[in-house]
């Protein structure tokens, strides 16, 4: 579904003649095509799933906005507004990212539901909220919460 979601999305900025999101769909279709290509020796013929494809473009935006602070550092505010104007057209293609607060909550249930007692137990909750918050949560804000309610 998400496949197809970028297909049309392609399609209608080529329609629009809007040449920062067509470029922006086609760096994304690209690495997906990578990512399908990595994946037919382990018998996905038909590619990766769509959380495999969310969690590309979580990566893809956490690199965009590294990007964004070498180029800030570097004195070129035009290629951080090209970054950031492309970190908005891959985020709708993913679900609402999910708020501080939201977060918060969702690591204090997550650390309820393993019984985890402290530092040593990150892992545990890391692994309950990447099954339970694929692609709608920031797990490196979410870390630092987990480590910060852990006692860390």
């Amino acid at each position: 579904m998400l496949r197809q979601q970028l297909n049309d999305a392609l399609k209608a900025a080529m329609l629009g003649k809007d040449a920062r999101t067509v470029s922006t769909v086609r760096l994304i279709l690209a690495a997906l095509k990578d990512r399908d290509i990595a994946a037919r020796p382990k018998g996905l013929a038909d590619g990766i799933g769509d959380d495999e494809i969310r969690q590309m473009l979580q990566s893809m935006i956490k690199q965009r906005r590294e990007s964004i602070s070498l180029y800030e550092q570097g004195n070129r505010p035009e290629l951080a507004k090209q970054e950031a104007d492309e970190i908005t057209i891959i985020e709708t293609f993913l679900p609402k990212q999910m708020n501080e607060a939201e977060i918060t909550a969702a690591v204090k249930a997550a650390i309820a539901a393993t019984g985890a007692g402290g530092i040593k137990d990150m892992g545990k909750v890391m692994a309950e909220l990447k099954a339970s918050h694929a692609g709608t949560m920031d797990f490196s804000k979410a870390g630092a919460v987990v480590k910060k309610e852990l006692g860390g």
